[in-house]
């Protein structure tokens, strides 16, 4: 049995699609739709008019990119979908490409405008759907070089700013809009309010996407996918693995199995707790399996990430299947799958950042159905769900962890020495987070072992050992991220206890990088 398109994560028959046009405004687009409780979904720019017609949106928003529409191969909308009578919502470059596709025209500027913008509407333009109620002077954010300059016929410019002269556009009667700005970045006060007008006044949005929808739909397209079969998921103790599971164990109870590969590079105790939590106190029918040598073994002399993603990933699968054997022949794998998982491991459309343990890692020759009720929503929503599921909030709000756990936290090969060193750096780290109170500001907070040696001085002796980074992130739903200003005393705290309490370490170092340029993990 292989991998089916039916994966148990069921969507609304209500759908706003977003069209990708590069970079990560349509996910960051996407995630803001759905805070209005109106579900999205992201789609390539070569979607054809035919595909989006079939797929009856509510509505189509365009999302900014890095190109300019004057670039030879810039990517563009297939003409016919402006003519489908759907509503359209057109953000930066997306704005940019309809004037430039229908008629208007699309200026080269002497310069850009980026960051905080004023802008206001135009004196004399009639009623607008996205700015009506909302004050006339307004600062937004801004992110374009180019600069529209004339509308196409029957549109009118509502809104401009010193450096464009079009910021925003209309035609009430085509159902098209459009607006320089970025409205779903927290820079502008205002866009949600734009946004929210676009959805719920214009394309009659109902905003009916709540997680006791999602529970429902997810649990009735769970039961037709399983029907009687057994089913086994792979618990990894993480909030994604927990809710995935206890969404299908609602869903059909005592058919569920969740089988715990230990696979040796898990945080510090973790292995215990989860035991303790899933077998205990949730009821699920747990089987605990220590398989840390196989791992170590198969990871020996291997340093190249993508190698020791796939290693992992394969080798969990292959653990599932040994035991499955003795569980009268289960048929499908529940895994805890995300939105941005799929994403980021690339489509036809978008470059591919790195696989994911609950995708790239996955062999050929699956010998299960997966089943992802997750699949659809962004891991803030799996919160949500999970706290509607009973879960407790010491799973529910735990920080996200790899699924390879540490070994992509380690640079370089892996071994049990390594493991060690980390486990006992990372557990440092996370109790004085937590000491400081900081645990729940933070989306991560980890600590990362570099595969390197520096030289130090402890006790008048020369040492050459390893250096331990810190790397803590804020953010809402892991597409974007901001390295965290912790306090120089917490930085300090956590500096002297790794030094002095793990031994292979004389260097600590706080990873001051943003998501983009880099990600999250380090691997």
């Amino acid at each position: 049995m292989t991998n089916a398109d039916n994966t148990g994560a069921a969507a609304p028959d209500q759908v706003v699609l977003v069209v990708d046009f590069g970079a990560q405004y349509a996910q960051l687009i996407a995630r803001r739709v759905r805070e209005l409780r109106v579900y999205s979904e992201i789609v390539p720019h070569s979607i054809s008019a035919d595909e989006v017609a079939s797929r009856k949106p509510a509505a189509v928003i365009l999302s900014g990119g890095p190109a300019s529409v004057h670039v030879e191969g810039a990517p563009r909308l297939d003409p016919e979908i402006y003519d489908l009578g759907i509503p359209i919502l057109g953000i930066c470059y997306g704005a940019q490409l309809i004037p430039h596709q229908l008629g208007g025209e699309v200026g080269r500027n002497e310069r850009g405008e980026y960051g905080r913008t004023v802008l206001n509407r135009i004196a004399g333009s009639s009623s607008s759907l996205l700015h009506d109620g909302i004050p006339s002077e307004q600062v937004v954010w801004m992110s374009h070089f180019d600069a529209i300059t004339e509308v196409p016929e029957g549109f009118e410019a509502t809104a401009s700013t010193p450096n464009a002269p079009v910021a925003a556009f209309e035609s009430r009667e085509r159902k098209i809009y459009g607006v320089q700005y970025h409205p779903e970045v927290a820079h502008t006060p205002h866009g949600m309010a734009a946004m929210e007008q676009f959805l719920l006044r214009e394309s009659l949005c109902r905003p009916d996407w709540t997680m006791g929808s999602v529970i429902d739909s997810s649990v009735q397209a769970i039961r037709a996918q399983i029907g009687s079969e057994k089913v086994i998921c792979a618990l990894s103790g993480g909030v994604d693995s927990a809710v995935a599971a206890a969404m299908v164990h609602k869903a059909v109870g005592d058919q569920l199995t969740c089988i715990y590969v230990d696979t040796g590079l898990m945080r510090l105790n973790e292995s215990d707790q989860v035991v303790e939590t899933f077998q205990k106190h949730q009821g699920i029918e747990l089987i605990h399996v220590d398989a840390g040598e196989r791992y170590f073994e198969r990871l020996a002399g291997v340093t190249e990430p993508e190698t020791k993603r796939k290693i992992i990933g394969e080798l969990f699968i292959r653990i599932f299947e040994d035991f499955a054997r003795g569980l009268d022949d289960a048929k499908f794998l529940v895994q805890g799958t995300l939105y941005p998982d799929v994403i980021e491991s690339g489509t036809k459309d978008a470059a591919k950042i790195k696989s994911h343990h609950n995708v790239g890692g996955l062999p050929d020759d699956l010998k299960f159905e997966l089943v992802e009720p997750l699949r659809n929503l962004f891991k803030d929503e799996v919160r949500k769900v999970g706290s509607e599921l009973g879960l407790p909030d010491d799973i529910v709000l735990r920080q996200p962890f790899p699924g390879p756990g540490l070994g992509v936290r380690i640079i370089g090969e892996v071994t049990p020495d390594k493991v060690a060193i980390l486990q006992h750096a990372d557990a440092i780290v996370r109790e004085e987070i937590a000491a400081a109170g900081l645990e729940r500001d933070l989306w991560q907070s980890f600590a990362v072992l570099a595969d390197i040696r520096t030289v130090g001085v402890m006790g008048d002796e020369r040492t050459y050992a390893h250096p331990i980074i810190i790397r803590a992130v804020t953010s809402d739903d892991a597409m974007t991220a901001d390295w965290a200003r912790l306090p120089y005393e917490l930085l300090e705290r956590m500096s002297n206890r790794v030094i002095n309490e793990v031994d292979g370490v004389n260097r600590v170092a706080y990873d001051i990088t943003s998501k983009p340029p880099g990600t999250i993990e380090w691997e």
